[in-house]
């Protein structure tokens, strides 16, 4: 009996002493993901965090009527047609007298972000009194330059700007005309070919109403599918054939629902080109399947006691689903 026991014993130990290493293994595994991940996320942000930040250039503008071409500073038409990049050249030059080579104008008038002029037009739209005067005003850098500043003194003599360009900037990096400023206008701007006037406005703006759209969709669809599925569909070779599609269509690559939006809702329905429009529909389209299955799983887990007592009751089918079914079934 005894030995027995003892091999009883060193079963038991053996199995516990396994079952520890898996659980050790299993959390080594975490362990390893999340270091992966920790990793990932630092890269990603150590290498992208100086995007939310961007350089400008302080220069004294001078306003003048018969530069810009403008007389009222409140008529948005004379603004619009304002030579704003005309001042912004002349004051480069009046920083940086001498440089009379068409080749190096160029350069100089590099420096400064072809937005400038809008940000410009802005300023005096917003403060018509500016009109007619000289004032010392920020302006945006271009992204050479923006790069130029936010790299390290080591690493500078790689950036993609002459040797004049990278004098011009140092000087005005010592004399105190440069300035780091958190880019709020990556969160408003749109997509751009000028790098320091992109963001993702639109992109969050699409993005948001292209969801908007699917949940409308969606949701309401997928769900009331689910309910006649589970609650309402007679069992036959139909509904299986039915539920046999909507879980092959779980497994189909987004791709082929993209191609689908293409060749149905453009080139057969003709809807125009929305994004948040047709991104929704195809949306809808790729989520109904996962939504309609995880609906009718939440629908399963409602006890029949549920149904039977409120039929009991004198409900009617109509009424179990919407008042007790449905309202169970919601969290899931």
């Amino acid at each position: 009996m005894s030995e027995t026991t003892a091999k009883v014993r060193e079963s038991l130990a053996r199995r516990y002493r396994q079952e520890k290493r898996f659980q050790a293994y299993g959390i080594l595994s975490i362990g390893i993901g999340l270091m992966a991940l920790l990793i990932l996320f630092t890269d990603i942000i150590g290498k992208g965090h100086s995007a939310f930040f961007e350089h400008y250039i302080q220069l004294e503008i001078s306003l003048d009527r018969d530069v810009l071409g403008v007389e009222d500073a409140s008529d948005d038409e004379q603004l619009n047609y304002a030579n704003f990049g005309g001042v912004i050249k002349e004051a480069l030059r009046e920083r940086f007298p001498g440089v009379d080579d068409r080749q190096q104008q160029r350069q100089l008038y590099a420096l400064v972000s072809s937005g400038a002029s809008y940000n410009l037009r802005d300023e005096l739209k917003a403060d018509p009194s500016l009109l007619g005067g000289t004032r010392n005003l920020w302006l945006l850098a271009d992204d050479d330059v923006d790069l130029y500043l936010k790299t390290s003194e080591k690493k500078r003599p790689d950036a993609r700007l002459g040797d004049q360009q990278k004098q011009w900037i140092e000087d005005l990096e010592a004399s105190g005309d440069t300035e780091k400023r958190f880019n709020a206008s990556f969160f408003s701007h749109g997509d751009s070919r000028e790098p320091e006037l992109a963001g993702i406005g639109s992109a969050i703006a699409g993005s948001f109403f292209t969801m908007i759209v699917t949940l409308c969709l969606s949701f309401p669809i997928g769900v009331a599918a689910a309910i006649y599925l589970e609650e309402f569909a007679p069992r036959n070779k139909f509904t299986d054939f039915i539920e046999v599609n909507i879980n092959n269509l779980a497994a189909v690559p987004s791709i082929i629902f993209g191609l689908l939006g293409l060749a149905i809702f453009i080139n057969l329905f003709g809807l125009p080109r929305s994004v948040p429009l047709l991104g929704g529909l195809v949306l809808t389209l790729m989520t109904l399947p996962t939504i309609i299955i995880t609906s009718r799983a939440a629908i399963k887990t409602v006890p029949p006691s549920v149904r039977e007592a409120a039929l009991a009751l004198g409900a009617s089918k109509m009424q179990v689903v919407l008042h007790h079914v449905l309202p169970l079934a919601l969290p899931g």
